[in-house]
C-alpha cells in the first residue's frame, strides 16, 4: 500500500519568553498555586474569545511551561500560542527584563532529528474496582518513578509506516526515539487548594532527540500539546 503521508509539514505559533521575579507577590503566589500560575498565563490572551467560552485556552492553542532558578530567584515562563500575547496586565515590577515574542515558523522532514525537552503530567488509570460493564472510568493517578515515565513517553513514540493512533488508542507524536536515550527528570508536585477546583499535578521533564517520521502528527503534537494537565503548564514540547 502507497503511502500518502506528507513528507513535510509546517509549523506555525508564537512564543512568549517571560524572565520575571520570583520575588515579586504575584509571581510568588503563581509559584505556589496552580491556578494562580494559569490565570498568569491566561491574563496575556483577553478578548481573543468571547467572556465565558468554554475552550478559551485550546481555541487559542495556549501552551506553556517554566523553570526557577531559587538561588537567583527568577522564574522563567514560555507561552506558546496562535495569536500575540498581551502582558501589560502583568506589573512591569514583576519582569527582570522585557518579554521577548519570537514567532516560530518552522518546517519538519522526515527522517529530520529533533532535540526536545518537555515538562509533561504522565498518569495511568487506576482501577475503580468496580466491572467494567458499568461504565465507572478509573482514577487518574501520576506517574512517580522515571522508569515508568519512561515507558509512558515510549507508547506514544511513532516508528516509521506506523499510524498516528496506537492499537491501544493513544495519540503518538509524529516521530521516534531509542528509548534508553531519553532523559528523565522527575520534577515537584505543584498544587492548589482552591475550593471550587483543588488539583495536584505530578510532573517529570522529558529531554531527547526524536526522528521525524510523521511530520504532519509532528506539528500536531506541537500545537496541542502532550498528555494531561495542559491548561497547567503540561505538555508543551519545545524543540530545537
Amino acid at each position: 500500500m502507497t503511502s500518502t503521508r506528507a513528507s513535510t509539514a509546517r509549523f506555525v505559533a508564537t512564543h512568549s519568553v517571560l524572565c520575571l521575579d520570583a520575588r515579586h507577590p504575584l509571581v510568588a503566589k503563581s509559584l505556589i498555586d496552580a491556578q494562580e500560575m494559569h490565570r498568569t498565563v491566561m491574563s496575556g490572551f483577553r478578548g481573543w474569545v468571547e467572556d465565558g467560552a468554554p475552550n478559551p485556552r485550546a481555541d487559542m492553542g495556549v501552551l506553556s511551561t517554566w523553570s526557577v532558578d531559587l538561588k537567583a530567584a527568577a522564574l522563567v515562563l514560555v507561552v506558546q500560542s496562535r495569536v500575540p500575547g498581551d502582558w501589560t496586565r502583568i506589573p512591569r515590577a514583576a519582569f527582570t527584563t522585557a518579554p521577548h515574542i519570537i514567532t516560530i515558523d518552522r518546517t519538519f522532514t522526515t527522517g529530520e532529528p529533533v532535540t526536545f525537552r518537555t515538562a509533561v503530567n504522565p498518569t495511568r488509570s487506576k482501577p475503580s474496582g468496580k466491572p467494567v460493564s458499568e461504565g465507572v472510568r478509573g482514577t487518574r493517578t501520576a506517574h512517580t518513578t522515571p522508569e515508568h515515565v519512561k515507558r509512558w513517553f515510549t507508547r506514544r513514540l511513532q516508528p516509521a509506516g506506523e499510524p498516528k493512533t496506537a492499537p491501544d488508542g493513544v495519540a503518538r507524536i509524529g516521530a521516534t526515539t531509542a528509548p534508553e536515550a531519553l532523559g528523565i527528570r522527575m520534577l515537584p508536585t505543584i498544587s492548589s487548594a482552591h475550593r471550587n477546583k483543588p488539583v495536584r499535578i505530578g510532573r517529570a521533564e522529558i529531554r531527547g532527540t526524536l526522528t521525524v517520521t510523521d511530520p504532519e502528527t509532528l506539528v500536531e503534537a506541537l500545537t496541542n500539546g502532550l498528555g494531561h494537565a495542559r491548561a497547567y503548564s503540561c505538555g508543551l514540547i519545545l524543540t530545537r
